[in-house]
């Protein structure tokens, strides 16, 4: 498992026992962090393959990680449970993301000095074996490089126009909205409007 989805080993175990579950339900693990304060919150970004989860995809994974994790039981303290979409400038956490958003611009940062420096801004071009590759401005030159994916601290698209372009054609591909449901809510509403009348 990337340390980019879980990075530390709490992280890691947590979502050792829920991946299965949020893999079972349909959607796909994004990333997972337990962050500290006065009462703990489990955040856990995920997110359906094709893209799109909204909140009723959302209060769905909430309820079955919640019944999974009274069960295993692996944190001791209260805690809040935080479900989300990973939202347009979403984090890169598996190698396979840099396929995905392909063409779009990001922002990584390696854990080690690649070439002088840890971090890279430029266009995703895929993955090559286990690197993913980065168009970036080099002495007034376009360049491709590749980052090892183990070496990668963090990663996450860069709000563009193209990139809001491109979730708003996934949201509009995945909103099945069915037109007459509006219409009995409507005529519900008129009818309890002339009883009351």
């Amino acid at each position: 498992m990337a340390d980019l989805i879980a990075k530390t080993a709490i992280d890691r175990r947590i979502a050792q026992i829920v991946m299965p579950t949020i893999e079972g339900l349909g959607y796909e693990l994004i990333r997972l962090r337990l962050q500290g304060g006065k009462t703990a919150t489990l955040q856990i970004m995920a997110d359906k393959p094709e893209g799109g989860i909204d909140v009723e995809d959302c209060a769905k994974i909430s309820t079955a990680v919640s019944a999974v994790m009274d069960v295993e039981d692996p944190i001791e303290d209260n805690y809040y449970l935080e479900v989300s979409s990973p939202g347009i400038d979403r984090p890169l956490t598996r190698l396979k993301d840099f396929n995905v958003w392909d063409g779009y611009e990001a922002k990584i940062e390696t854990t080690e000095m690649i070439e002088g420096r840890k971090r890279f801004r430029g266009i995703i071009r895929g993955t090559e074996g286990d690197e993913a590759l980065i168009e970036i401005e080099n002495q007034g030159e376009q360049i491709v490089i590749g980052l090892d994916f183990d070496l990668l601290a963090d990663a996450k698209l860069v709000l563009t126009d193209e990139l809001i372009t491109e979730m708003l054609r996934q949201k509009k591909a995945t909103d099945a909205i069915d037109e007459n449901a509006f219409d009995e809510i409507e005529t519900d509403t008129d009818n309890s409007d002339e009883e009351t009348e």
